[in-house]
C-alpha cells in the first residue's frame, strides 16, 4: 500500500469516526447542529446542542437551559501511542476556542452556555469503534 493510499484510509476511517460519534450524541438525547465547521481561526468537528429543560423563566421564555457543545473528536487505531486525548494539546483547544466563539457569534439564535468535549475513538476488536466522551474536557 502506498503513502497516498494509507493516508486516504485513514481519512475515510476518520471520517467514520465523526460520523459514530454523531450517532452516538444522537443516542445520548443530543441535537447535532454543525459538522466540520471550518472557519480563518480553526475548525470544530461537531457542534450539539443538550437541552436540560426547562426555561431560565417564565418571564423570558426566549432563554433555555442547556449546552452548546463544541466536540473534538480525536481518533486512532490503537492507543499504543497514548489516549487521543493527549493529542488535543493547549494550541489545540484555543484554536477550537476561537471557532466556537466565532460560530456562537454566527448562530446567536442556537447559543446556549458553552461546553467543550473530547470523544477518543478507537477501533474496536472485530471492527466498529469504542467511543469515549469526556464531557468539559478542558476543565
Amino acid at each position: 500500500m502506498t503513502d497516498a493510499e494509507r493516508r486516504k484510509r485513514a481519512r475515510l476511517r476518520a471520517a467514520a469516526a465523526e460520523a459514530a460519534c454523531a450517532e452516538y450524541l444522537r443516542r445520548k438525547g443530543y441535537t447535532v447542529l454543525d459538522k466540520n465547521y471550518f472557519c480563518r481561526g480553526g475548525e470544530l468537528d461537531l457542534v450539539a446542542e443538550l437541552n436540560t429543560g426547562g426555561l431560565l423563566s417564565k418571564r423570558l421564555a426566549s432563554l433555555r437551559r442547556g449546552y452548546t457543545v463544541f466536540v473534538e473528536v480525536k481518533y486512532r487505531s490503537t492507543d499504543y501511542a497514548g489516549r487521543p486525548l493527549e493529542a488535543v494539546a493547549e494550541r489545540k483547544k484555543e484554536r477550537i476556542r476561537r471557532a466556537a466563539a466565532l460560530w456562537l457569534v454566527q448562530n446567536e439564535e442556537r447559543a446556549l452556555q458553552p461546553r467543550f468535549d473530547v470523544m477518543e475513538v478507537t477501533d474496536a476488536p472485530g471492527g466498529g469503534f469504542l467511543i469515549n466522551h469526556i464531557e468539559n474536557a478542558f476543565e
